[in-house]
C-alpha cells in the first residue's frame, strides 16, 4: 500500500476508534488530538501514521494485532507500541524505551507539544517538561 493511503487508513482508524470521546473539559472531539499531533511531526508518513494511531491502543478496544491485521506497518506499530502506556511501568522509564525509537521519540514530543497547547494543568506542565528534557537530551 503506498504511503499515503496507510496515512489515509491511519486517519480512518483513529476517527472510528476515537469516535464518541472527548478532550478534557467534554466538548472537543477526541480527534482533534491527534489530527494536532500530525501537524506537528512534519511530512514524514511514518510519523504521520504514528501520530493519528498514537492514543489508539492505549484509550480505544483496537489493539496492535488488529492494526497489523488492517495493513499498518511493522515499524510504525513498534512506534505505537512504545508510546502506548503500560501499567506499571513509571513515566521515565517509559520514556527511556520511546528514546530508543527516533519515530516514536518525534511523535512523543509532539504529542506533549499538543498537550502543553491544550490548557494543561501545573501537574501536567511539570510532567511535560520533564518528559521533553528526557527526549530531546541526545539531539
Amino acid at each position: 500500500m503506498k504511503e499515503s493511503n496507510l496515512v489515509i487508513l491511519a486517519e480512518r482508524i483513529a476517527t472510528a476508534a476515537h469516535a464518541g470521546q472527548f478532550r478534557r473539559g467534554g466538548k472537543t472531539p477526541y480527534i482533534e488530538h491527534p489530527k494536532s499531533v500530525v501537524s506537528r511531526v512534519g511530512s514524514d508518513p511514518d510519523a504521520q501514521i504514528v501520530a493519528w494511531l498514537h492514543d489508539v491502543v492505549e484509550d480505544t478496544g483496537v489493539d496492535l494485532d488488529e492494526l497489523r491485521e488492517k495493513g499498518i506497518p511493522a515499524r510504525c506499530l513498534e512506534a505505537i507500541r512504545l508510546v502506548t502506556k503500560v501499567e506499571g511501568i513509571g513515566y521515565e522509564p517509559y520514556l527511556d524505551k520511546i528514546a530508543e525509537s527516533p519515530l516514536a521519540t518525534k511523535v512523543k514530543i509532539a504529542d506533549m507539544i499538543s498537550n502543553l497547547a491544550d490548557n494543561p494543568s501545573r501537574k501536567q506542565l511539570k510532567k511535560y517538561a520533564r518528559g521533553l528534557v528526557i527526549l530531546t537530551r541526545d539531539l
